[in-house]
């Protein structure tokens, strides 16, 4: 599996630890940054990372800022990624299974606890399609309209 790595400088530390575990669990890998604890933007990191997807240079990706969410929220964004914070092994195995999750976000702020756990779930779970599949479609309907979704239910 080929993954995509970013971190902000609020997770730069989180991320050589999970660099560390990738390469225990030899997956191949690329880190798109940051690279010291200088001060950058998020959105930026996020942009890249979620970029190599989208033109499947990589599989999935891992993002972290200092709590996840920043890079979530950014992530999401881009056409065609489905990025989830996830915290535990369920949340982990869900956004897979369930989501089809193409990026995992972690929060360095978290600690480090866990996250070997969270990450062979997240890479290791595969997408369970069938019922699912419908509401990725919607998902992918909403983003290629960029319009407001509305709540009744279409076929």
């Amino acid at each position: 599996m080929k993954i995509a790595v970013g971190s902000d400088h609020r997770g730069l530390t989180y991320k050589k630890y999970v660099i560390n575990l990738l390469n225990e669990m030899d997956h191949v890998f690329k880190d798109f940054g940051s690279y010291s604890e200088d001060a950058v933007d998020y959105p930026d990191i996020a942009a890249a990372v979620s970029d190599a997807i989208v033109k499947s240079e990589f599989d999935c990706g891992i993002l972290i800022c200092g709590t996840g969410i920043g890079m979530s929220i950014a992530a999401n964004k881009v056409q065609g990624i489905r990025a989830a914070l996830c915290c535990d092994n369920f949340a982990a195995q869900r956004a897979r299974s369930h989501n089809d999750a193409n990026i995992i976000c972690l929060g360095a702020e978290r600690g480090e606890e866990g996250v070997k756990e969270i990450l062979q779930t997240f890479l290791t779970t595969q997408f369970e399609s069938g019922r699912h599949q419908k509401r990725l479609d919607k998902i992918s309907r909403m983003e290629a309209s960029n319009n407001i979704f509305h709540s009744k239910s279409t076929p």
